[in-house]
């Protein structure tokens, strides 16, 4: 075996490490996402009064984790690539683990949102799992492997919410959170026993790393698989916000968060069904033509969901909509992982700057929301001062 290369495809070790990096996503994606349902009424419990207060403080214990995660995870890569992937794993499933558990004991919502900020600088198994599947899984198979991993990702993220609606009234609040922490820690004994990384992949001789070539911030195809993560986050992400109020358009009393909830999960559905499935598709025809395809199709698809007239037909598009994004995820990293040295995969990209990137998307919007926003009372303000 050649230096730097990854293990052949009669080595099962790559197989392996996919079961557990699915397993593992799984797991922390729902622990991640489980608290949605009742996050209101646990941000209550803790003292908050008033509508207005359990909403904010809600918005904030939410994306505390998403904020220090954007901020960490680089580092995380660097160390991944100087130290090893599986290390980050465990790091990652250990962190989630304390903290997930520690949530079920907060006291106030402080440190409620303490926790969540300690949950995103600790956790990061998915994106993790991501980098070292890439590099671990051979060539001809990584689009299907990654492919596996993102359908493992989003059930994580489908079932989550169905997950923290239902255990609640069962075990309580705080039983929740301690029963995820438990569940990560079985993530994290798989880690430590069953995962192998296949040594000679966490580094590279120094003139792997030095090369000017490899730079990723010049590498016109890693530019634009990051664009394109950005815009995939977008188009998944778009119409959450307002899908309650669009689907109150379409439909009347008690069936408007049904239908909401049926519409948010039919995407999530779509794109499990066909990850691996387009994942396989792009190693046999080649990944850029499935993620133009999928492009493509995901913007046909958006144009009549502007324009539907029922609920059904929002939740069918949805998942027609989920059916063409499932693709490009893997498809993504596959090009990444072919276009950049795999000592650079973790610490210069990975997907990490895709958050970043949408970060700064929704902060502009943000800004010229508020200028939008103060620009009626300046000009009345004016008119006003004028003789």
């Amino acid at each position: 075996m050649q230096n730097g290369s990854i293990a052949p495809d009669d080595n099962d070790y790559w197989r392996r490490n996919l079961v557990v990096c699915v397993l593992g996503s799984f797991t922390t994606i729902v622990a991640m996402t489980l608290l949605l349902p009742f996050l209101s009424l646990y941000v209550e419990q803790l003292g908050v009064t008033g509508h207005a207060a359990i909403s904010e403080w809600s918005g904030v214990a939410y994306g505390a984790a998403f904020f220090t995660a954007a901020l960490t995870a680089p580092l995380w890569g660097r160390l991944g690539d100087r130290y090893g992937r599986k290390l980050m794993l465990i790091r990652a499933s250990l962190g989630m683990a304390v903290a997930m558990t520690l949530l079920g004991m907060a006291q106030s919502v402080w440190q409620l949102v303490a926790l969540r900020l300690l949950a995103g600088l600790l956790g990061g198994y998915a994106s993790g799992s991501t980098i070292l599947v890439a590099t671990q899984t051979p060539k001809a198979r990584t689009g299907w492997a990654l492919g596996m991993l993102s359908s493992g990702i989003m059930e994580g993220n489908l079932v989550g919410p169905l997950i923290g609606g239902t255990l609640p009234p069962l075990i309580g609040i705080r039983g929740t959170f301690m029963l995820a922490g438990g569940a990560i820690f079985i993530a994290l004994l798989a880690t430590v026993v069953v995962l192998k990384e296949v040594p000679g992949t966490a580094s590279r001789p120094a003139a792997a790393v030095t090369s000017p070539a490899i730079s990723p911030w010049r590498n016109l195809p890693v530019m634009a698989m990051l664009i394109t993560g950005t815009l995939l986050m977008l188009a998944n992400m778009s119409i959450e916000p307002i899908i309650t109020l669009y689907v109150a358009q379409l439909v009347s009393g008690q069936q408007v968060t049904f239908v909401a909830g049926l519409v948010m999960a039919a995407a999530a559905l779509g794109s499990i069904l066909s990850a691996s499935r387009l994942g396989r598709l792009a190693d046999r025809v080649g990944h850029w033509r499935v993620i133009i395809g999928c492009l493509l199709v995901a913007a046909v698809l958006l144009i009549p969901q502007a324009f539907v007239t029922a609920g059904w037909q929002l939740v069918a598009l949805r998942f027609c909509m989920g059916l063409a994004l499932g693709g490009l995820l893997p498809c993504i990293a596959s090009v990444i992982r072919h276009s950049v040295p795999e000592a650079k995969v973790g610490g210069h990209l990975g997907m990490r700057p895709v958050f970043l990137g949408t970060c700064l998307l929704l902060a502009i919007g943000a800004g010229f929301n508020q200028l939008c926003r103060n620009a009626p009372a300046r000009s009345a303000g004016d008119v006003q001062g004028r003789p």
